[in-house]
């Protein structure tokens, strides 16, 4: 795997990896642990925890295509979309249900961790340099050896 393929997964596979895990764990009958209360209060900070996670996840991937205002944006809207499908989803598998409220703890998560994001943003300023930068075009440096990329990495 060259350098830059290896760049690409370790950004892009993440968030489908924690969505496949989240499909999975949607997928089982009964995830209740029976410490009633405790139980059921913990499973719903995960929940915000994981769509959280989600979002950071979504939002690293796409700044690396778009400008970070458009990737927060985007991956808040991908994160709550997928509790949407999610909760869907679990209204098929039987004795769970979909709730609307399920929805909503999921997308606080997920609004959580773009709030953080954007105010880490605004703290470090708009220009904050994205994980992949463009150099400068070709005519401002000097040419590249062979198997190179036009691309560098920047601190995260």
């Amino acid at each position: 795997m060259s350098a830059r393929a290896g760049q690409i997964a370790s950004l892009w596979l993440p968030p489908l990896v924690l969505m496949g895990v989240i499909f999975l764990l949607s997928d089982q009958p009964n995830l209740s642990s029976g410490l009633g209360v405790i139980d059921l209060v913990g499973r719903k900070l995960v929940h915000v925890g994981e769509y959280a996670l989600l979002c950071a996840l979504w939002w690293r991937a796409l700044r690396t295509v778009a400008t970070p205002r458009w990737a927060l944006g985007a991956a808040a809207a991908i994160a709550i979309a997928y509790a949407v499908t999610d909760e869907l989803h679990q209204s098929f598998v039987p004795t769970r249900n979909g709730a609307p409220l399920d929805v909503a703890i999921d997308a606080t998560g997920a609004l959580l961790a773009a709030g953080l994001l954007w105010r880490r943003s605004v703290r470090r300023g708009s220009t904050a340099p994205t994980p992949l930068t463009r150099l400068p075009p070709p005519e401002e440096t000097t040419p590249l050896p062979a198997g190179e990329t036009p691309y560098r990495r920047a601190e995260l």
